[in-house]
């Protein structure tokens, strides 16, 4: 199995934490150069020092950049695209807070949009050009289960996880032909500070303890523990291998078997 990215480059967004941390450590031990992206500069500069070097001529950056300013994200990865092309984009951005669709307000609908369906946008116009020349392309987004099974008190984040994820199938369709892929690692309950909100706010409403709350979000999972982030990563460095050349537009739960649904 061919999993060599010796000589991609790869950007990876959300880098300075959990699940995209993860994934430029994963990456970067196939041979990739990693860019990270985020927006804690002394963060992203510890994460590069630390990622693995496998041969001589592997280099490893990072970029500041918020996903919810558009402007000024488009600036960031271009300048990046003019120096280098990007063969690999991975996709990663936290969620909306918690909270109910019912009573959200249009403000967080339209600030989660932004900060996922149109940031990756972005980040893909900008890129593709490159993958399209280079004949060599892997984007992947990093969703939620919650595109097969919405979750319940996540009415914001459901909603868009889920445009992001016909986005994606759309342009799965469009870029294959330049062989280009796009698909979607929809993680389940994981380690990250992420999940440790969804916890507390659901400890909190509930009136229980975090611990207990814990316990019983395991409970609910075939493999009855919440993921590492390494395990997530592993999915996304495979679609991003030359192995996965040939899939295309799907969404892969990595989730311990919790969702139900095929």
């Amino acid at each position: 199995m061919d999993l060599d990215l010796t000589g991609r480059h790869a950007l990876v967004c959300g880098a300075s934490q959990g699940i995209g941390r993860a994934c430029a450590i994963e990456l970067a031990q196939l041979g990739a150069n990693v860019t990270a992206l985020a927006r804690r500069a002394d963060v992203l500069q510890q994460l590069v020092e630390a990622l693995p070097r496998t041969h001589a001529a592997q280099t490893h950056a990072f970029l500041v950049a918020d996903s919810g300013d558009t402007d000024g994200l488009r600036a960031v990865v271009q300048r990046l695209v003019d120096a280098r092309p990007v063969h690999i984009l991975v996709n990663n951005s936290g969620g909306p807070p918690p909270g109910p669709a019912h009573g959200a307000q249009v403000e967080a609908f339209l600030d989660a949009y932004r900060k996922h369906l149109v940031a990756n946008h972005v980040r893909a116009e900008i890129v593709i050009p490159g993958m399209q020349a280079a004949g060599y392309g892997r984007i992947v987004n990093i969703i939620s289960t919650s595109v097969k099974e919405p979750l319940a008190g996540l009415g914001v984040s459901n909603t868009t996880r889920w445009a992001v994820a016909s986005w994606a199938k759309t342009l799965a369709g469009e870029l294959a032909p330049f062989g280009i892929t796009v698909n979607n690692v929809l993680p389940g309950s994981t380690n990250t500070p992420r999940i440790q909100q969804i916890v507390t706010t659901r400890a909190q409403k509930s009136g229980v303890e975090i611990d207990a709350m814990q316990r019983e979000m395991e409970s609910e999972i075939p493999i009855r523990r919440f993921a590492d982030p390494s395990e997530i990563a592993a999915a996304v460095a495979f679609l991003c291998s030359p192995a996965a050349g040939y899939i295309t537009g799907i969404n892969v739960p990595v989730d311990g078997g919790r969702t139900h649904s095929l």
